[in-house]
């Protein structure tokens, strides 16, 4: 089924769905971290929604959107860029998810 030699390394099938799978080459404590934020980031959608909150979905799906970016998920396919630009990009949407925990107050 698979249409190249690469196709199970790049994509995930689920349920016939083909997904991105994340970068391989990502460092595990960069991968970790991005995926901390993904974790939080769809709860946060799943509260939101259910709390009829517009502003917080919004919100929510941003941290989504940098989180699966950073890890190769979404945008421009990772296996068509070097090593170095998806580190920088990883590493880019990692700083950007922290900094919106500082702009976070309890």
């Amino acid at each position: 089924m698979a249409d190249d030699p690469h196709d199970d390394e790049r994509w995930l099938v689920v349920d016939g769905r083909r997904w991105r799978r994340t970068d391989p080459s990502l460092p595990d404590d960069v991968v970790e971290a991005l995926k901390a934020h993904l974790g939080r980031g769809r709860s946060g959608v799943r509260t939101a929604k259910r709390s009829g909150d517009d502003a917080a979905v919004s919100r929510a799906r941003e941290r989504v959107g940098l989180a699966k970016r950073g890890l190769g998920e979404r945008g421009e396919r990772w296996w068509d860029r070097s090593e170095q630009e998806r580190l920088d990009q990883a590493r880019s949407a990692l700083a950007e998810l922290e900094a919106l925990d500082e702009g976070v107050s309890d």
